[in-house]
């Protein structure tokens, strides 16, 4: 055989082996191999995975081209539709108050939570009050520090123990949830003062960095970030990674889908929002990095992992940090699920929910170490 027969037998076979299709190459050939395995690996729901799904009907396994079963596909998942309906079924009064996001945030918290009894222990670390949340299996080294949503003006550890415990089940870790003190009683810095204390806390007991991830929903999402800056800025050592679940990362609020995609996110409202990022800030600038950290140096921080839906209104945040931490050759991988809403993590039946927190366990766990440190 000549040369030019062994090279085309040799495509030939890799064609048969891998079974790419000529327009899966063309897709192929505008995202990287590593790109590509990373954003299969977030699972269907991801807007890439469907792009290449409806092209093709194959997926990538990280190794070879396979058509999976046609439930593998990416679906509209009727659970949301109920989701949404009992979240617009709770109308936001014009003159509402403070007093009435807490507690009607308390009380949606109330309504989702599918298990009552969650085992949880208080402590302190750091000085800072939080509480201790995982499966009792979970390897005793493996640290998640959680730092939670709303706004920086509401919501308590209390409201987020299932969402924790799903976290920390899936990454195979306890986790420490940070009650960090609440605006406008204790505006900017104090949050970010509360989740460094805490974090150095944690460490000071003896948590080895190479066994941590910061994670954090919403605002907690900004907050994680904000965390990781002040610490590298402080010289301290870094956790093994990051996590960032729909965050703000803009207190301004200038991101365009603020405006395209107000019709159809259920959960936030520009107006609110910039006014409890008023009561936050207390008079500092919302550009201030460790306030909004998309205007931070990025430089140096551990892998990033940010989960985002497009039906969100903070879309825009998501995709603006991404793109800065990977200007600043930081390791940020952005995982867009299709359809979903702020924070769908808190709906545990959600299809999207169950592989979203999959993605984050392996994640976690690539990235962490449970054996002991060699001596």
């Amino acid at each position: 055989m000549g040369t030019g027969q062994k090279g085309n037998a040799r495509r030939g076979g890799r064609r048969k082996r891998c079974r790419v299709w000529p327009y899966y190459e063309s897709l192929r050939r505008g995202v990287s191999r590593k790109r590509l395995i990373r954003v299969i690996r977030a699972g269907p729901a991801h807007h890439e995975v469907a792009q290449a799904a409806s092209l093709c009907s194959e997926r990538f396994d990280g190794t070879t081209i396979s058509r999976p079963p046609r439930n593998h596909l990416p679906m509209h998942d009727p659970k949301l539709d109920a989701v949404i309906k009992m979240l617009r079924s709770r109308p936001v009064p014009t003159n509402a108050d403070l007093a009435f996001f807490r507690a009607n945030f308390d009380q949606l918290m109330a309504e989702v939570r599918h298990n009552q009894a969650i085992a949880h222990k208080a402590a302190t670390a750091g000085g800072v009050p939080g509480e201790w949340i995982g499966p009792s299996t979970a390897p005793p080294l493996r640290t998640l520090l959680y730092l939670h949503g709303g706004a920086y003006v509401i919501g308590s550890v209390a409201g987020y123990r299932e969402l924790v415990l799903r976290m920390a089940t899936a990454c195979s870790a306890r986790a420490f949830a940070v009650d960090y003190r609440l605006a406008p009683e204790f505006p900017f810095p104090a949050a970010v003062d509360d989740a460094v204390a805490a974090y150095r806390g944690l460490l000071a007991a003896g948590r080895d960095p190479r066994h941590m991830a910061i994670v954090g929903d919403s605002a907690g999402g900004g907050l994680a970030l904000a965390t990781l800056v002040a610490l590298r800025d402080a010289g301290d050592p870094l956790p093994a990674a990051g996590v960032m679940l729909s965050p703000w990362i803009d207190l301004e609020c200038r991101g365009e889908s603020m405006v395209t995609k107000a019709a159809v996110d259920p959960m936030v409202l520009r107006d609110p929002l910039l006014e409890m990022a008023s009561l936050y800030l207390g008079g500092a600038d919302p550009r201030t990095p460790l306030a909004s950290p998309l205007y931070a140096d990025l430089a140096g921080l551990p892998p990033l992992l940010i989960q985002v839906g497009t039906s969100e209104m903070l879309l825009d945040d998501s995709t603006r940090i991404v793109a800065r931490a990977q200007e600043a050759k930081v390791d940020a991988r952005l995982s867009i699920y299709d359809e979903m809403i702020h924070v769908w993590h808190f709906f545990p039946l959600l299809d999207a929910t169950k592989r979203a927190m999959a993605e984050i366990g392996d994640f976690v766990r690539e990235r962490t170490y449970s054996a002991p440190r060699s001596q």
